[in-house]
């Protein structure tokens, strides 16, 4: 608490020093009157712009992979801005590195609201970073949209955190979702937890001991930052886990990987999605071996991972076919990569949400229609939202599936759930088996 009201002052500070020095008072038109504020907040839009920014590691420990969610992100933008841009405004996209380090993280949100002036904050990625500026977003009321991380944290209490919304399925639901299937098909495993010491690995966690409580018999944790992990994985042989589950990023799966192999260990593996891009941790696995495992992604051959929108894999689904036609068209260096499809994906749910709030867009609007309608439109989530006014969670479930060389192949149908000891039962209808519409660009309604 003694954090943030010490946070809360800096920013009033600071907000008094902008506010004197540009004489916008943070909304356009403010005229120092209350009609503005009544009417709604519209900072950082104009009659042609809205101004949106993220924190994103791009240095760090957690850049392999995650550094190209923001490339994909906003060459979706560029796509939709070269066709107009939403209700005649195109959108600028500020991307601010916080190496995935939380001071940094406080230090740039803090730019980007009260010097940058954003309308919302989009995809800020990261459990523990993000963490450290929900509250002051939240005390600033701008929206927070599109948490790039699965903690509950981003939507499970709306009246506390009113501006926030997750997007991607919750680590819990992602727990209890893999639970099931061990407990089905596995029931005789030892089971070892490979953590990340936050949300991440607590969450998960929590999921997964809602069926498998007695077949857990070791757990470990890891701070992120500290790559020696050696320990853990020493610990997980000892215990006779012959299967590890691990919630964490993606360069510490290749350092499990790695430390196991040392040990001459060698258990089934599982691992949360976020951690799991196989061409990915194949590749780190090659550099953190400085060149002695030379074909990382045979040896992740058969681990378990789940997911939620289809990715390279799946190079007919005609969501594919349009992210790659993004990329082809307004990509920055390099291949489209599941990260870039992450970040497209992200964007196409945010542009949905400016098309459905109009052209009289506020901060308040954008909230009240995600809560409203949200959960009803389209795209390429295999699971639908579960956006209202009574959760901020994002997309409702996954499939289990198991790497094969750079491919996945799924080992059961779409599951949807939600936290607690919500049943998981089979989707309906994946969501993304409806094709995009042929402009690519979202075709919602406006929200009455």
């Amino acid at each position: 608490m003694k954090r943030i009201s010490l946070r809360a002052a800096v920013a009033a500070s600071t907000a008094a020093l902008v506010l004197a020095g540009c004489g916008a008072g943070g909304r356009d038109g403010d005229s120092g009157g209350g009609s503005e504020q009544e009417a709604g907040d519209t900072t950082g839009i104009t009659d042609t712009t809205i101004k949106i920014g993220t924190h994103q590691p791009l240095t760090g420990v957690a850049a392999p992979g995650y550094s190209e969610i923001n490339t994909g992100f906003k060459s979706y933008l560029d796509y939709v801005n070269e066709a107009g841009g939403v209700h005649g405004r195109t959108i600028e996209y500020s991307v601010k590195d916080d190496a995935y380090n939380p001071t940094n993280t406080s230090k740039v949100v803090d730019e980007l609201v009260l010097k940058d002036e954003v309308f919302a904050v989009v995809g800020g990625l990261g459990t523990p970073t993000h963490s450290a500026v929900v509250d002051f977003l939240n005390q600033e009321k701008v929206p927070d949209l599109l948490v790039s991380s699965g903690a509950q944290l981003w939507g499970n209490d709306p009246k506390e955190r009113p501006m926030t919304f997750g997007w991607q399925p919750d680590y819990e639901i992602e727990g209890k979702i893999m639970g099931q299937y061990i407990k089905e098909k596995m029931p005789d495993a030892k089971v070892g937890l490979f953590l990340q010491a936050d949300e991440l690995g607590a969450d998960g966690e929590k999921g997964l001991r809602m069926y498998i409580d007695d077949q857990i018999v070791e757990r470990t944790e890891y701070a992120s930052g500290n790559t020696d992990i050696g320990p853990q994985i020493s610990k997980l042989k000892e215990s006779g886990a012959d299967l590890v589950i691990g919630f964490n990023t993606p360069s510490y799966t290749a350092l499990s990987q790695l430390a196991a192999m040392k040990l001459n260990y060698k258990p089934k593996w599982m691992y949360t999605n976020v951690g799991s891009d196989a061409k990915l941790v194949g590749d780190l696995l090659s550099t953190f071996s400085k060149g002695k495992v030379t074909d990382g992604s045979s040896t992740l051959d058969g681990m378990m991972t789940t997911e939620y929108i289809p990715g390279l894999d799946t190079p007919d689904s005609p969501w594919v076919k349009l992210w790659q036609k993004v990329w082809d068209e307004h990509g920055a260096k390099g291949e489209l990569t599941n990260y870039r499809i992450y970040g497209m994906s992200q964007a196409y749910a945010f542009v949905s949400a400016l098309q459905a709030s109009g052209k009289d867009l506020t901060r308040e609007r954008v909230v009240e229609v995600i809560e409203k309608d949200g959960a009803t439109w389209p795209g390429p989530g295999l699971a639908p939202f579960r956006w209202s006014a009574d959760s901020h969670l994002g997309m409702s479930g996954m499939a289990v599936s198991q790497v094969k060389g750079e491919d996945y192949e799924n080992l059961t149908e779409v599951l949807v759930t939600d936290i607690g000891d919500a049943e998981i039962t089979p989707a309906d209808k994946a969501v993304a088996e409806d094709a995009p519409p042929e402009s690519g660009i979202p075709d919602v309604p406006e929200t009455e």
